[in-house]
């Protein structure tokens, strides 16, 4: 489907392709694409991740990188309070208070070799980016440029 057009190789393109981005169909192939939607796509551990208020969030983030787990822990019963999660709505309440349970305890389980720790400090990292690009940050007056 591709063909030579004044020394640039150009060709249609998916709409849709295997990392989940989109682009025009039409585009150049090589270096010239345009991306109109760039979408990341998580595994179901990491959609788990429940958007909570900032000082929560940030309160989560302190315990996971002095304890490991801890806060991902806390974050799990906070799904039960009414935190949402991108999962809850294909899995339930429930399957996604598990899945961060289930997230809380590897994190324990590997902190020993320091895998646990370093995943900990970034899911502290996710619960805080959740938090602020949810707007919740904007009534408590922080700027969320950050």
């Amino acid at each position: 489907m591709a063909q030579k057009e004044g020394g640039t190789e150009q060709g249609r393109l998916k709409t849709e392709d295997s990392l989940g981005t989109k682009t025009m169909a039409g585009a150049p192939l090589a270096g010239g694409g345009v991306v109109v939607e760039v979408r990341e796509k998580k595994g179901p551990l990491r959609a788990a991740i429940p958007t909570m208020p900032f000082p929560v969030a940030v309160i989560c983030l302190f315990l996971n990188t002095f304890i490991p787990g801890l806060g991902t822990f806390v974050s799990a019963f906070t799904v039960l309070c009414g935190a949402r999660s991108e999962l809850i709505s294909e899995r339930g309440v429930c399957c996604v208070f598990w899945l961060n349970m289930a997230a809380a305890l590897i994190q324990i389980l590997t902190a020993v070799i320091m895998v646990g720790w370093i995943m900990s400090i970034f899911w502290g990292m996710d619960m805080v980016i959740l938090a602020i690009s949810d707007g919740s940050c904007r009534d408590q007056g922080i700027p969320q440029d950050v």
